[in-house]
């Protein structure tokens, strides 16, 4: 079965690469995957697998082997894309100015599409179900994957186990990471208001001088951090807009600030949001001005099932080597794969894609990101391996 597998993924790769240049070149946000979502039915329809739309642009598709009660597994992607303009030039540049495949979505697509035409081909080789989980809305709250749970994606039939893999730059193509327990951060999103009467910037006592205090808020914000958290607890705060005035000699009105907070501790996660919104009130009061702050719940920490884990690293070393198969490092960043491996045993694992000879080194989110597309062989073939071994 292993060498069917790797046969069939190194057949299909040119066809796969093609499949990923299309998607590349037509990203959408999150959310308005309407195109990605009829291109996938599509494929799903070309070779006879069943699928339902669920979340508005959500596909799900099911594969039958032999015993298909035997085991249920549940293969994830995600669909979006970020709002970035490319700077690639590239054939299959996208399209879609000022929206980029930036996280490399398009490639976790293309891997499952192409893991369920590995399977399909295969169905009378393998036991149990695969259920196929293409999925919006990754990059955006409330997250695309508690939409799909809400709308049954985790029943009818229920996965025992969910796999899911994620581009990175920063491994080689050919390579893979796994590891267990706590793997990736929560991710809430700080949203606040700082609003006073604004005036003459060269008369500042005949009003609160809301720029000045915004900037002792963000610093102040830093203490949660730095002297209430326990320093081996990861966590991180970062302030990353404030926006207000358009003049030189006015004092605005009203500043807005954004920020995120990731923790890998629920219960120290929310007491900081406590001490987020007291901080914030009392201190914007004191000096003069009022506020309004607001604190989006959103992703919980990812936690990747030891055991699952530990499995899927070891089959993993049998399709690529033990040298190629190492173990992903901790990491502040968040994903809402989290939303699964909180209801069912999950395994978040890692796709090298970089190739530093060939200058692919720039990271997810920048609008010089790609991959080298010997990755594309790779992932799809360790996604349809995993899933009939696990």
């Amino acid at each position: 079965m292993l060498n069917t597998i790797k046969n069939l993924a190194r057949t299909y790769t040119n066809e796969f690469i093609e499949v990923r240049h299309h998607l590349h070149a037509n990203p959408e946000l999150s959310y308005e995957e309407y195109n990605t979502s009829k291109f996938i039915q599509s494929k799903l329809s070309e070779w006879n697998i069943p699928f339902e739309v669920k979340a508005t642009t959500g596909v799900v598709g099911l594969i039958k082997g032999k015993n298909p009660d035997k085991k249920i597994v549940a293969l994830r992607a995600d669909m979006d894309a970020l709002p970035i303009v490319e700077e690639n030039e590239v054939a299959y540049k996208s399209t879609n100015h000022g929206v980029m495949h930036a996280c490399g979505h398009d490639v976790h697509t293309t891997c499952l599409l192409g893991a369920a035409k590995i399977l399909n081909e295969t169905k009378d080789d393998w036991e149990g179900t695969v259920k196929l989980i293409f999925q919006p809305g990754e990059e955006k709250n409330p997250g695309g994957a508690s939409l799909l749970i809400k709308e049954g994606v985790l029943e009818n039939p229920a996965p025992e186990k969910i796999l899911a893999l994620h581009v990175h730059p920063g491994m080689e193509a050919g390579q893979f990471s796994f590891r267990g327990g706590m793997v990736m951060a929560s991710a809430d999103e700080i949203y606040i208001t700082i609003k006073c009467k604004g005036g003459h910037a060269a008369a500042p006592q005949f009003t609160a001088d809301s720029i000045l205090i915004a900037s002792h808020l963000v610093i102040s914000l830093q203490q949660i951090i730095s002297r209430n958290n326990n320093p081996f607890n990861p966590s991180v705060l970062s302030i990353t807009a404030m926006n207000g005035g358009n003049t030189t000699n006015v004092i605005p009105s009203e500043v807005k600030l954004m920020g995120t907070f990731r923790a890998m501790n629920e219960e120290w996660r929310f007491k900081a949001h406590e001490m987020i919104i007291k901080q914030t009130k009392e201190l914007v009061t004191a000096m003069g001005a009022e506020v309004d702050v607001r604190i989006d719940v959103g992703y919980p920490f990812v936690f990747n099932n030891e055991a699952l884990s530990a499995e899927a690293r070891a089959i993993a070393e049998q399709y690529a080597g033990t040298d190629n198969v190492s173990e992903t490092e901790l990491r502040m960043g968040a994903e809402d794969f989290a939303y699964y491996s909180h209801k069912i045993p999950g395994c978040f694992f890692r796709l090298g894609a970089g190739n530093k000879a060939k200058g692919i080194t720039s990271n997810v989110h920048t609008p010089t990101f790609n991959i080298d597309e010997a990755a594309i062989e790779h992932g799809m073939g360790m996604m349809a391996w995993l899933a009939v071994k696990v």
